[in-house]
């Protein structure tokens, strides 16, 4: 199925994660770079529960022996993201790559938000990758990701009120037909697509980097969509590792 603009809707899975793309600019700033999109539909979506809060205590406790040992900005994972974000001009102490702001929550326990964001929010930190998740019935076309022109529109929040913001030229961003989804990578994301606690179908985007190899984030990935059925039964899921 396709919109009146021609691009793929959200309603043909398999055509819209085939449609998901990385633009060769950001190919250029980090050649190691590799995504994989899951999309599931089906889900259960609610407030924190017991299964969410069984999977983010154990994702705390592994995190915690390593941080014993190791800064997070040493991990070579998260090392590498920040060589990422210094490469298109951010500062990586001020807008920390997300599984690395997640990390540095661990010694005070990390939030508990709703029953599908605290899955992945567990995942991410388990496995030390950046990992987001969004309501695709809110996306309009496919996802991108790309370096901003400096016009896209972002919807953010600031001060208690909706804001608009437009990100500097070259910035790399996750957008789609509608605007950006996802600032600085994996940074912060906007609020037209954030999972709410109605989302029953959405999308999935874990991010990695050389030290990362393709079966430790194939693994990741396996993981997320088991805690994903297993606290929704019968919901389904497809997937696409983008290299």
């Amino acid at each position: 199925m396709t919109t009146g603009t021609g691009t793929v809707d959200t309603a043909d899975i398999g055509a819209w994660l085939e449609a998901v793309a990385v633009d060769p600019a950001v190919r250029e700033l980090r050649p190691d770079y590799r995504a994989l999109v899951v999309v599931a539909e089906g889900l259960v979506p609610g407030p924190s529960d017991d299964a969410g809060e069984k999977l983010l205590a154990g994702a705390e406790e592994t995190a915690r022996e390593w941080l014993a040992r190791t800064a997070p900005e040493d991990h070579p994972h998260l090392a590498a993201w920040r060589e990422a974000f210094r490469a298109f001009g951010a500062k990586p102490q001020r807008t920390r790559p997300s599984a690395e702001a997640l990390l540095r929550r661990v010694p005070a326990g990390l939030p508990r938000v709703d029953r599908l964001t605290d899955i992945y929010n567990a995942i991410s930190v388990a496995h030390v990758l950046p990992l987001g998740g969004e309501d695709l019935d809110h996306y309009r076309g496919p996802a991108r990701l790309v370096r901003a022109t400096g016009g896209e529109p972002f919807e953010t929040t600031g001060g208690g009120e909706s804001v608009t913001e437009h990100c500097p030229p070259g910035e790399v961003v996750w957008r789609d037909d509608a605007g950006v989804t996802c600032r600085r990578w994996n940074w912060r994301q906007c609020t037209r697509t954030r999972l709410t606690l109605t989302t029953t179908r959405a999308v999935f985007i874990l991010d990695a980097l050389g030290p990362l190899d393709d079966e430790a984030l194939t693994t990741a990935g396996d993981a997320l969509v088991t805690a994903l059925t297993e606290s929704s039964p019968g919901a389904r899921t497809a997937s696409r590792l983008i290299r």
